[in-house]
């Protein structure tokens, strides 16, 4: 089993300088809004999957006053397992645009600060940090899994995959460079600036990654499929039959070999739009995931409450399929996620995230929760740039203390 002993944090977003010690089991994180409890949460997953769930730009995560200094921050995290400690640490040099500009000023907005990866003192590329420590991440956002565009479906099932096996992400990552230069190719034929003969070289390069990539996930979505079709019956009732089906926009075989024809068939097939839109029209970058209920596609039909039971069991299934892949569960991160449920699914919700080593919830009403917990949770107050660690009764009473405090209360 793994879990996070300790956080460390320095001029990232709103804290200036945090070092918070870890338990194991369930921690609450509570307060008003914009405090930052969502920055701890976003913190651990960073250490997970390499990158901010919620920055569009990295330089994001800089504290505005080191941004403009030019200086540094850090997010660090201990991870224990098997009794060993492995520390991980994902730092942001800020640095000057191309107009000599610090970042975090007001310059050109190309500018991007100097990630560096380490993992107990070793660098490491985000490839290789990505399922050190497995994650699953629970958003109010989450509902774009349902009403969203596919890409949002198709990174899901990445960062699914890419904690359960390290092969994925590379190929992954080679294969967008193939997309990339095929499609740099293609402008370059219809401007007259390069030859045909030179497409088969990345023709052959999109087929080897992207079958490989359209094969894993389909095997990846034949084992999760029954998982969140269990778990959405545990929170919807049996009336509602999920189905999860992966949608590749190029049609499986029984075998890579067998995909890799089926692809090259695709391929052949889309040659006239490609060259009249001057992008690759097939590959693992279109694939989707259908999501049915009693057969019924609900990405167009579905209600806001069916949308989140539907999320949230796609969530659940998450961690699941990570803790049979590697054998150990996930940390689970809930980001005020439980004012969205009535009472009976967030009692089910909780039931199955706190079984896992370590689960972090952000919250600003404990009313919502803490009843549930009681002592047996570990209560931290976030405010001021500061995060506090409180018993159960302080907890409750500082709680509504803050309540009071509120306007309107």
């Amino acid at each position: 089993m793994a879990y996070l002993s300790r956080l460390s944090l320095t001029n990232f977003r709103s804290f200036e300088d945090l070092d918070l010690a870890l338990p194991p089991g369930v921690v609450v994180f509570f307060g008003a809004n914009a405090q930052g409890k969502t920055t701890l949460l976003e913190a651990v997953y960073l250490l997970a999957i390499a990158r901010s769930f919620r920055a569009e730009n990295e330089r994001e995560v800089v504290r505005l006053g080191a941004a403009g200094e030019g200086g540094q921050a850090l997010a660090r995290g201990d991870l224990e397992r098997a009794g060993e400690r492995v520390s991980i640490y994902v730092g942001y040099q800020s640095g000057r645009d191309a107009l000599g500009r610090e970042n975090g000023g007001h310059g050109t907005g190309r500018s991007a600060v100097r990630k560096e990866i380490r993992v107990s003192r070793v660098r490491k590329t985000a490839a290789e940090l990505v399922g050190i420590v497995n994650a699953v991440l629970f958003t109010a956002d989450d509902l774009q899994l349902v009403f969203g565009p596919p890409s949002g479906r198709r990174r899901y099932l990445n960062i699914l995959i890419s904690q359960s096996d390290p092969t994925y992400l590379k190929t992954l990552q080679r294969f967008q460079r193939v997309v990339q230069q095929r499609n740099k190719l293609l402008r370059m034929l219809r401007d007259g600036r390069a030859g045909t003969e030179e497409m088969a070289f990345w023709d052959d390069e999109l087929v080897r990654e992207g079958s490989w990539l359209t094969w894993r996930r389909g095997e990846t979505v034949r084992q999760l499929g029954p998982m969140c079709q269990e778990r959405h019956s545990l929170l919807s009732g049996a009336s509602e039959d999920l189905l999860v089906q992966y949608r590749p926009s190029v049609p499986l075989g029984e075998d890579i070999a067998a995909t890799q024809e089926m692809f090259r068939e695709s391929l052949a097939a889309s040659e006239q739009r490609e060259r009249a839109t001057s992008t690759t029209a097939v590959g693992p970058h279109r694939d989707d995931l259908g999501l049915l209920i009693n057969c019924v596609d609900m990405r167009a039909y579905s209600s806001r409450g069916q949308a989140r039971t539907m999320a949230l069991a796609l969530r659940l299934a998450e961690a699941a399929f990570l803790e049979a892949v590697r054998g150990e569960g996930p940390i689970v991160l809930l980001d005020d996620v439980l004012s969205e449920m009535d009472s009976t699914r967030r009692r089910r919700v909780l039931e199955q995230v706190t079984r896992f080593q370590q689960t972090l919830i952000t919250m600003t009403d404990l009313e919502q929760a803490g009843g549930f917990f009681g002592p047996a949770a570990h209560f931290f107050r976030v405010g001021g740039g500061e995060v506090a660690s409180m018993s159960y009764d302080e907890a409750i009473l500082a709680a509504h203390n803050t309540n009071q405090d509120q306007p309107g209360a």
